[in-house]
């Protein structure tokens, strides 16, 4: 089952990513009357305005990845990093650093998403936003998984030789927690691409074509034309299914090094 989530998550980012230049129309120029069926001209049917639906699904899969990448990348970095080093610091100065991450969590994600936004009203505040999110569940799970490692024989003895700290935490820790790392990171990823679709539901996402404006674009319609609405749906779906699946595959190899 690994293996077939690691396939399936890269095909739909070659599909994603290629997605633009495979696409048979514009996002805006209409190819048929609004809420048309599936035909040979536009193989998922038209919106609302009569556009092609499999073009705009095409158009608007890559700026919801690249997003959901940056804002989960971003988010797993900085909150690993805090963890990382909160887990070798002293029990009060780890506390310190990890309350206001606590703080964090206390807020509702979609409101974080709102009060982003509302300050940086384009895709360098969605990413900001849903960093802000992922950090503190990533640094749980970083500070957890370092703090079963931090006692070994090999990183006293590092302690003890006077190492800094970016060797303790680039050689002596991050080597045997990579693996979680990593999965902590597919599921980032998962939620930021649920938020990510969120904002555009709610017009505030990446671009015209999000596959979160393209739900909320054809819920009016879902009883005439449903695979307006479906198609967004199945694929926020497949790429969430796929990253956990990638995600279980990357948990899998790393067993052993906590072992």
């Amino acid at each position: 089952m690994g293996k077939a989530g690691w396939a399936l998550f890269f095909l739909l980012l070659l599909v994603i990513l290629i997605g633009p230049a495979i696409a048979p129309n514009t996002a805006t120029h209409p190819v048929g009357p609004p809420y048309a069926p599936p035909s040979g001209r536009a193989l998922l049917g038209t919106d609302h305005l009569g556009r092609d639906m499999l073009s705009r699904l095409l158009l608007g899969g890559r700026p919801l990845l690249l997003t959901s990448l940056a804002a989960a990348a971003a988010g797993t970095l900085a909150g690993s990093l805090t963890g990382l080093v909160a887990a070798l610091s002293r029990r009060r100065l780890g506390a310190w650093l990890m309350r206001p991450l606590d703080a964090i969590t206390a807020v509702p994600p979609i409101l974080l998403l709102l009060l982003c936004l509302t300050a940086l009203p384009n895709r360098t505040g969605l990413v900001i936003a849903v960093a802000i999110t992922s950090a503190p569940l990533s640094a749980r799970v970083a500070r957890s998984a370092a703090a079963q490692v931090a006692g070994r024989a090999h990183v006293e003895n590092a302690i003890a030789r006077g190492e800094n700290w970016s060797w303790l935490l680039g050689r002596e820790i991050l080597p045997l927690v990579a693996g979680p790392l990593l999965a902590d990171f597919g599921i980032r990823f998962v939620a930021a691409v649920y938020l990510v679709a969120a904002a555009g539901f709610l017009g505030l996402g990446a671009s015209d074509t999000d596959w979160g404006r393209l739900i909320v674009e054809a819920l009016p319609g879902a009883a005439l034309q449903p695979v307006a609405l479906l198609a967004p749906v199945i694929g926020v779906a497949f790429l969430a299914v796929a990253a956990n699946l990638a995600s279980d595959r990357a948990a899998q190899n790393s067993r052993g090094l906590l072992a």
